[in-house]
């Protein structure tokens, strides 16, 4: 009898054609040559040109970020470097109504987005005047929890089908965020009220230490949203192309009222997973490190671009000095705004103080007025 079952249904034989299902998509490679023409999203010159213009900033403000941070000028910090293609081409296919629930190394699509980078300075100082977004800004300030985002996405997207918006709410997370309980509760909620999320996990390969094999027994993290009924791919997180293509059509099923997508992106940081301690070459080799920056994605996108006469070291140039310029001007900026204060954090706390709080209060009242 066990013998005629397993002839009808062979789990390993079940697993290994989920598994090979989901081969990375990519458009551009690693010599930034398009070799996906069918998928190409045949972007304008202008939008190219712009993309391209985000990442290399970012870059730099993660460089000077870093430098900021050592200086002691910046508090908690997660760098980017490596993961602009997976972060950014992925937020260019939003629209400005769209709702983006990030995580801690997601400041860059924030900002983006609207929020103003002195603000995210403020942020990274745990400086309440950094999570006061500004209106008509459709973002919320960075979560700290681990995979935290993915549950409040689920719920932000069910709000936006309640009132028929024709918008959705993104999120991203780590390969270590995938294995935490709020992801699966996230992507299934979502999936069940069909609504319009789009999931990302950014597989940097590490989480903060721990490779993405001792992780999981799944061979992709895209294959776990096939469990939660939901669409899911494995895109190269160092091809902008096929991120913003991946990124395009989920919003597009979000929209139509398909319900949310999950995208696997396989990148890399180049840097620790924060400023807060982290050694990276405790766990990685050098070796992986130049396999990985080979595969650096502004430096294929550049080499695609100038192949189409779109950019150049002067331009690359101008691009660097005004990101320098601007993160000068917006540092300055929040050093000038007034140190937050004991007081702030109470008030700031609830609406009407408790009892306890309104003593302490007026004791930090008193001794700040000296």
């Amino acid at each position: 009898m066990g013998e005629k079952i397993s002839k009808q249904f062979d789990p390993k034989t079940t697993l290994q054609e989920i598994e090979d299902q989901f081969q990375m998509f990519q458009i551009l490679n690693e010599e930034g040559k398009i070799v996906n023409e069918e998928a190409d999203p045949k972007l304008s010159d202008e939008d190219l040109v712009e993309l391209m213009t985000r990442m290399v900033y970012t870059r730099i403000l993660d460089q000077r970020s870093i430098s900021l941070n050592r200086q002691g000028r910046l508090g908690f910090y997660a760098p980017t470097a490596g993961q602009e293609a997976s972060q950014l081409a992925s937020h260019f296919a939003l629209e400005k109504d769209d709702w983006i629930l990030p995580g801690y190394r997601d400041v860059p699509q924030i900002v983006w987005h609207g929020l103003p980078l002195w603000k995210a300075f403020l942020f990274s100082r745990g400086h309440f005047v950094g999570n006061q977004i500004p209106e008509g800004v459709n973002v919320v300030p960075p979560q700290i929890i681990i995979g935290a985002q993915y549950v409040q996405t689920a719920g932000v997207a069910l709000g936006l089908k309640k009132r028929g918006s024709k918008t959705v709410a993104i999120t991203y997370t780590g390969d270590g965020g995938s294995s935490q309980g709020d992801f699966y509760e996230g992507i299934n909620f979502a999936g069940a009220q069909k609504s319009p999320a789009i999931f990302i996990v950014q597989n940097n390969q590490y989480a903060i230490s721990t490779p993405r094999e001792v992780q999981t027994a799944a061979k992709t993290i895209a294959q776990k949203g096939i469990a939660a009924g939901i669409p899911s791919i494995l895109v190269d997180g160092m091809d902008p192309l096929a991120v913003y293509v991946a990124t395009r059509d989920a919003r597009q099923r979000a929209v139509n009222g398909e319900g949310p997508s999950l995208i696997e992106t396989m990148c890399y940081r180049y840097g620790p997973h924060t400023m807060s301690g982290d050694d990276p070459t405790r766990y990685r080799t050098s070796d992986i490190d130049n396999e990985w920056a080979a595969k650096d994605p502004i430096v294929r996108f550049r080499i695609y671009l100038e192949g189409k006469g779109l950019w150049s070291e002067q331009k690359e140039n101008e691009v660097i000095e005004r990101a320098k310029e601007e993160i000068k001007a917006a540092i300055k900026q929040a050093d000038e705004t007034p140190k937050q204060k004991v007081t702030d954090l109470i008030s700031n706390m609830y609406e009407e103080m408790p009892v306890n709080l309104q003593e302490q209060y007026e004791i930090y009242k008193e001794k700040e007025s000296k």
